[in-house]
């Protein structure tokens, strides 16, 4: 039986990945600070602790395990990552996390570790104009990203792959784009523009109102959950290294997208942008090199990938509202 080891394993990504793993026949070791939210992990060990400390990277890492995904990240939304608030500690955080794990990957002789990079390390000034903006993975230096966030996913980047050239680490690096679906944090102050504006227009009511920071013509492109873990795990797999984009070319603005969620949602609801931070005006993944090395790209859309994240998100809502309802009757 292969083993694999997947670091962040209670977060959004990391707990899909473990479901994965298993269906594929693998054993499989999670860690992270906390077990997943939403649903049960499926790893056959899950060690809760902090991968700040390399003891419990030590503990986490199986010698000679096939595969080791670091997904592990201190990191959230806009909210989290460009008002400036938490620069230090992502900084911090995820730099001491990547340390380690380079470190006890190498010295436990794994076999090929995936590195989960971000779209964020792309530079400011490439990013301006919301209808054309370039991120073509040769575009990332003269490097100038628009967060403390992306210049230290740029650092771990260039950390893996220089343990992969003086130790021989197997390492291998993508960057994702806004990757979204079902079970992923939507109210606690972490999440991301997909599940956020589900969130509002499931919370609100037809005719009513959300609130949209910016003018909300700023541009992103959104990967659904599956499609990711089908690039991550190829990747992987393959004889190549990267860095390479995993994400859509489908790009769409903030706006915009609340109004493909009301119409899944079948909501007439307002919006009223308001000042908040927003990040570049525009990014969209450029998918160019890695369907020419790997074979890859997205099999869902947009709009199918946001009618699962919809549905589970307005579950989601309509349970709390009814656990509220419940709390003020025996109040």
């Amino acid at each position: 039986m292969k083993t694999a080891v997947v670091l962040g394993a209670g977060g959004f990504i990391g707990s899909h990945l473990v479901k994965r793993l298993k269906k594929e026949g693998y054993r499989v070791t999670g860690a992270d600070l906390k077990y997943p939210d939403f649903s049960k992990t499926e790893a056959d060990e899950f060690i809760i602790g902090d991968l700040r400390e390399i003891s419990v990277v030590r503990n986490a890492i199986v010698d000679n395990c096939d595969e080791l995904y670091q997904l592990a990240a201190d990191m959230g939304g806009a909210g989290y990552i460009f008002t400036g608030e938490h620069d230090a500690d992502v900084m911090h955080n995820s730099a001491q996390i990547n340390i380690n794990v380079a470190k006890v990957a190498t010295e436990k002789k794994v076999k090929a570790l995936f590195y989960s990079s971000s779209a964020c390390i792309y530079p400011e000034h490439n990013q301006i104009d919301p209808d054309n903006n370039t991120c073509a993975e040769h575009t990332a230096y003269p490097a100038h990203p628009d967060s403390e966030y992306g210049w230290e996913k740029l650092f771990s980047e260039r950390l893996y792959l220089s343990y992969r050239r003086n130790y021989g680490l197997n390492a291998k690096v993508a960057r994702y784009h806004n990757i979204y679906g079902p079970e992923g944090s939507w109210n606690n102050g972490k999440e991301k523009a997909p599940a956020a504006l589900c969130r509002k227009i499931a919370q609100a009511s037809d005719n009513g109102t959300i609130e949209i920071w910016g003018d909300g013509k700023q541009t992103r492109s959104f990967l659904f959950i599956d499609d990711c873990l089908e690039a991550t795990t190829r990747l992987l797999r393959s004889d190549k290294t990267g860095p390479y984009n995993i994400g859509s070319e489908e790009m769409i603005s903030i706006n915009d997208f609340a109004k493909l969620i009301m119409k899944i949602a079948d909501k007439n609801v307002s919006i009223n942008n308001i000042k908040g931070p927003v990040g570049v005006r525009g990014r969209s993944s450029d998918n160019k090199l890695i369907e020419a090395d790997l074979n890859w790209k997205p099999e869902y859309n947009l709009n199918r990938g946001t009618q699962k994240t919809f549905a589970w998100i307005n579950a989601q809502v309509q349970n709390q509202s009814a656990h509220s309802v419940m709390q003020d009757q025996k109040g």
